[in-house]
């Protein structure tokens, strides 16, 4: 047999004044977090591109390793998503990517070398 759980008057105030304070610890960590990036001297929208050019970075390394196989195209999609990363890293301060900072370097390299590539057969 199931016991049903009730909710009488009193338990029904005790429940909504733990939600309400579950949202206000919510609310005040979101506004801690908004403070400490504008702290750092970013804006919020900056440090959240970063985040997703983190992931991308992370998608453009693998593809990295392989490089030299990729199509025209392939190498075209390469090129303008590291630029993505590039553009979001810049916004950023360096201490925050230190740790990504062998990744960085590897895209880099290999973004200038398909840009030679590309600029070498633009011109026979």
């Amino acid at each position: 047999m199931q016991k049903k759980i009730v909710l009488t008057g009193e338990n029904q105030v005790e429940v909504l004044e733990i939600i309400i304070l579950l949202v206000l610890m919510i609310i005040g960590l979101i506004a801690f977090s908004v403070f400490q990036i504008r702290a750092a001297g970013m804006k919020v929208k900056d440090f959240a591109q970063f985040i997703q050019a983190n992931q991308i970075l992370d998608n453009l390394y693998d593809a990295s390793k392989k490089y030299k196989k990729l199509s025209k195209n392939q190498q075209l999609v390469f090129l303008m998503e590291a630029e993505k990363v590039f553009n979001a890293f810049d916004k950023v301060p360096d201490m925050l990517w230190e740790d990504e900072y062998q990744k960085y370097s590897q895209i880099l390299d290999i973004y200038r070398n398909i840009k030679i590539a590309r600029w070498n057969e633009k011109e026979t």
